[in-house]
């Protein structure tokens, strides 16, 4: 795929946000991509560069990520899926394939379940659980502490084990830090190429809600069990359409329970996939293997 087919544009929202986007021109068949944290649609394009051309794609840039506006800040996976929604609605979208990964798939699950229409196909790459992504407060040691979950967002905010850390990155523009925070628990596998990975870094500075989406993912929870933090609201029993589950089996981020609660509480409509030899980014470490299942699911009536 030639680059010049992708464009990048934006979208004023009535919300007062401003969504930016990658669009790649394709057929009629659309594709909605939704990215994770410390990321923005920018982390799509070795996907965007490979997808089959019969598929037209847009990848956003989630509120407070890359080229989009951070006007309101965000406190929940919900208001994610809402903006979404306004997205959808102003680009006039139907019947389209959403893929999630990381942050992006409770997104996209929050999403289908409450607005049940547009998207016909959901594919969770290496996606938060139906029941959130919990976050530990951090031992003296200096390493998480699973008897300790925190549950209000200033706590979060100040934990000094992660939020801090990675915030002063950001603010100090310490690229060294971030790749090896990345080297350590992303990049298990493979790397991308140099000019790539700097890009990529470039990209992860770009992002102004860290806390607030670590917040987000630690109270999301759309099936019908607690998660410590927060009952869950049973949003799950909306979402009725195939859903591919694909998780690296060397994942050091999404634990092999948390793909586990995704599958049992979708029930029937979940097909899991377990991707060999990749980690948190199947992007990066086997981008040819993730197209091949993520096609057999699209093209066989949602793998069903």
């Amino acid at each position: 795929m030639n680059m010049t087919n992708i464009l990048l544009k934006a979208v004023d929202l009535p919300n007062g946000e401003t969504i930016a986007y990658r669009e790649r021109s394709g057929g009629e068949e659309i594709i909605l991509l939704i990215h994770g944290n410390m990321t923005s649609s920018k982390h799509w394009d070795l996907f965007l560069e490979k997808l089959d051309p019969k598929y037209k794609v847009y990848a956003i840039d989630l509120r407070g990520f890359g080229r989009s506006s951070y006007y309101n800040r965000i406190y929940s996976i919900n208001e994610f899926a809402e903006d979404v929604e306004l997205f959808v609605n102003e680009l006039k979208l139907q019947d389209f394939i959403m893929v999630g990964w990381s942050t992006g798939g409770a997104v996209g699950m929050e999403y289908v379940a409450s607005y049940p229409n547009d998207c016909k196909k959901l594919v969770l790459l290496a996606s938060a659980s139906t029941r959130g992504y919990p976050f530990y407060g951090t031992t003296k040691e200096g390493l998480p502490d699973v008897q300790n979950r925190l549950k209000t967002y200033e706590e979060i905010k100040n934990d000094q084990g992660k939020t801090v850390q990675v915030q002063a990155a950001y603010d100090m523009k310490n690229r060294e830090f971030l790749k090896t925070l990345w080297n350590m628990l992303i990049y298990t596998h493979n790397q991308p190429d140099e000019q790539r990975y700097e890009q990529y870094i470039d990209d992860m500075m770009t992002q102004r809600n860290l806390a607030e989406v670590y917040y987000a993912l630690n109270t999301f929870n759309i099936s019908h069990h607690s998660n410590e933090v927060c009952a869950g609201t049973n949003k799950v029993k909306n979402i009725n359409i195939p859903v591919l589950v694909l998780r690296g089996e060397q994942d050091l981020v999404v634990t092999a329970q948390m793909t586990e609660e995704i599958v049992a509480d979708l029930g029937a409509i979940a097909r899991y996939v377990e991707l060999k030899g990749c980690g948190h980014s199947p992007l990066v470490d086997d981008i040819e293997q993730t197209l091949s299942v993520i096609y057999e699911f699209l093209e066989n009536n949602g793998g069903h």
